[in-house]
């Protein structure tokens, strides 16, 4: 069956407008990079020591710093942009613009050039992971 509908009588309200990580963003494409470092963080969180958003270090839409310690007690601070992240400086809630660091395309590809520990804990929770699906499909 199908209907009718008025695009005037569609509700105004999204539920957006209340969201003030979203306000700002309706009708764009635009990524918030904090909360683009937040995923980050949230996402290899378990295989480093420690890893958070700077909330020194200026945050805007295309730029985000990360703060991250290896299991190897090295620190690091990253930048996150569109293109990619970097190290900016080998210490917390620095950037050093002498520092010429290639991009990453991934969080991942970064922390497995900068600590074998990641890597390790990292290909351990793979294969637990892996190891968990193939006792629920033998079930």
């Amino acid at each position: 069956m199908e209907t009718d509908y008025n695009p005037m009588e569609l509700p105004n309200n999204t539920g957006f407008e209340e969201d003030s990580d979203y306000r700002d963003f309706e009708g764009t494409d635009v990524k918030d990079m904090r909360l683009e470092a937040e995923a980050v963080v949230n996402d290899v969180l378990f295989a480093v020591s420690n890893m958070f958003v700077s909330k020194t270090l200026p945050c805007a839409e295309d730029v985000a710093y990360i703060n991250v310690e290896t299991r190897e007690k090295n620190r690091y601070c990253l930048e996150l942009t569109e293109a990619g992240l970097r190290v900016v400086a080998y210490d917390f809630d620095q950037t050093d613009d002498r520092l010429q660091t290639p991009y990453h395309e991934t969080v991942y590809s970064l922390l497995d050039s900068l600590s074998p520990a990641y890597r390790e804990v990292f290909g351990n929770a793979i294969l637990q992971r892996l190891e968990a699906l193939k006792k629920e499909s033998q079930s």
